[in-house]
């Protein structure tokens, strides 16, 4: 077997397509078959059930997926490693939550084109764990999300915590009283949350579990903007970062609600494939500007 095989058959179990495998290799879609026949023929097994559609592997090609996924990770670590004297170029794919690029991307952005200007950032938004499957998967280089502080990473991943992020329970300005709240007192208002994948909204399902409610979902939307408009129109009350209710439009039109027994915080990650290689260094500048972006976020507004 050889290297080109290899990563091949990676490339087209992650796309799950032959055209874009070869796409994104420069080859033509018959270069990429017969690259697969090859490989299959030097196992003795086959690695696809080439009756389903998109191509999905064998229960067997899933475990030769595995172990190809860490060899090519290897390579391109050693790719890297020979290199080191260059200056960083070609592309950095990023994965970030939707939080994270509202309070910090910008300004991250700016740092890494200023620290590496042959390098280009390609990002996507999306939730914590499906970016963090798309880092171990290898379609994605590193991702920044948002996560618990004791959050175990598997083996393949590498990745810190970058600061704590606070979340406000909010409601239309004096809709409730001026007192501490439980989460059955919360319950007769409804919520208005992003869709089910949302790390916030999956922790206070879980609080609410815990007490034996379900969650009252009045309206789903995505966007902590949005939201707060929203709630402050009186349809639920909401659960936003903090740092975002200071800046919004509608901070004037909601209040904070204290609830005793919902102390929601999280972490924002940096996470990454622990074959990354010199691109570690583009992480170290993305990471540094996110962790001051929070901490500035996490301080009070002048009045």
């Amino acid at each position: 077997m050889k290297l080109d095989e290899v990563e091949a058959f990676v490339a087209v179990v992650r796309s799950q397509s032959l055209s874009q495998a070869a796409d994104s290799l420069a080859l033509t879609q018959p270069a990429v078959t017969r690259r697969i026949q090859n490989f299959e023929e030097a196992l003795g097994v086959e690695l696809f059930d080439r009756n389903t559609k998109p191509l999905k592997t064998t229960p067997m090609g899933r475990a030769v997926y595995e172990q190809c996924r860490a060899i090519v990770r290897e390579v391109d670590a050693l790719r890297h490693l020979v290199t080191d004297d260059a200056p960083l170029a070609g592309v950095l794919r990023l994965g970030v939550a939707q939080t994270v690029a509202d309070v910090a991307m910008l300004k991250a952005l700016h740092a890494l084109r200023g620290a590496h200007p042959e390098l280009q950032a390609c990002v996507s938004t999306g939730w914590g764990k499906p970016l963090l499957q798309k880092v171990e998967d290898g379609e994605l280089d590193a991702a920044i999300v948002l996560l618990p502080a004791n959050r175990v990473l598997p083996d393949t991943l590498a990745g810190e915590s970058l600061g704590e992020l606070k979340l406000a329970v909010v409601a239309p300005k004096g809709s409730l009283k001026k007192r501490v709240h439980t989460l059955a007192e919360c319950q007769s208002y409804g919520w208005v949350l992003n869709p089910d994948g949302c790390g916030f909204r999956a922790g206070l399902q879980q609080a609410l579990g815990a007490q034996g409610y379900a969650l009252k979902l009045n309206l789903e939307t995505l966007g902590t903007e949005l939201q707060l408009g929203l709630v402050a129109d009186g349809v639920g009350l909401g659960l936003v970062p903090l740092p975002l209710l200071r800046i919004s439009a509608h901070a004037a039109r909601l209040d904070v609600v204290s609830v005793s027994d919902f102390k929601p915080e999280i972490a924002v990650w940096i996470v990454r494939s622990r074959a990354l290689g010199k691109m570690q260094s583009a992480l170290a500048v993305l990471s540094e500007s996110v962790e001051q972006s929070f901490k500035a976020a996490r301080l009070p507004r002048a009045a």
